[in-house]
């Protein structure tokens, strides 16, 4: 777990880059690693590696990561040995209001030093094109706010950083012509990355257990308000965008 990526991260993210070898790495900072390249010919036309792998083939193109689940056993440590498994757990079909879906469920264990530190689900769903997302109004009770602001850079530092090739998030052609988006699409993960490191700060301790999920698409060049209101087990947060559309909500422990 090579601290200078963790650096990386954090000055992405416009942290102090202080990351050292044997620290905690902040929460979710895995998503740096464990990186699983794939040659030009085994891409999707979205950028992604195709589907009919690791993950299946649905038949339908959109793709997007709607949620995820982490349980952070102890800390994971940068500049120690770590390896992750990975597992289909389950693959379900619906028909919504807005067409065919179908969702993937992904398990992800890391282990380090002989033990699982971090258990983490993923939720991706698949649609078809010319579905417009839902936008659901965020909550307006929170108890702290922070506000964040995105551009391409960020965008593309971070999608470099995660190895993420995902073009709704660096081909602006692409994210409007083809996906229908506004402009480029801030990452769902990104997203969540705020959301954790907020919620690690106003609970003053390591996080125990995130559950989140997306609900909007944020485009550039919008800023997003990063809200959190106390909970007895710890906090609920969620992600505001300019026009009081909730983007994410996020359960925090």
């Amino acid at each position: 777990m090579d601290p200078a990526r963790a650096r990386a991260l954090q000055a992405t993210l416009g942290m102090e880059a202080s990351v050292e070898a044997g620290d905690p790495l902040p929460p979710f900072f895995h998503h740096v690693y464990f990186w699983d390249p794939v040659p030009p010919a085994r891409l999707g036309r979205d950028g992604h590696p195709a589907t009919g792998g690791f993950v299946p083939d649905l038949g339908l193109p959109r793709r997007m990561w709607a949620a995820g689940r982490l349980l952070f056993h102890r800390p994971l440590l940068a500049g120690v040995q770590a390896e992750k498994t990975s597992v289909v757990e389950g693959v379900t079909r619906k028909t919504g209001r807005s067409g065919p879906l179908a969702f993937v469920r992904l398990r992800h264990d890391i282990k380090q030093r002989g033990g699982v530190v971090l258990s983490e689900w993923q939720d991706l769903v698949y649609r078809e094109d010319g579905v417009a997302a839902e936008r659901p109004r965020a909550r307006t009770d929170e108890t702290h706010v922070e506000e964040v602001t995105f551009d391409s850079t960020m965008l593309f530092r971070y999608s470099a950083l995660t190895f993420n090739g995902h073009r709704i998030h660096y081909d602006q052609d692409y994210a409007r012509q083809v996906e229908g988006y506004d402009d480029l699409v801030t990452h769902g993960p990104l997203l969540a990355q705020r959301l954790m490191l907020m919620g690690q700060a106003q609970l003053g301790r390591p996080l125990a257990q995130v559950d989140y999920r997306a609900t909007a698409p944020l485009t550039l060049p919008h800023p997003a308000t990063l809200c959190w209101a106390e909970t007895d087990e710890g906090g609920d947060a969620w992600v505001r965008a300019p026009d009081g559309v909730q983007c994410m909500v996020a359960q925090i422990r």
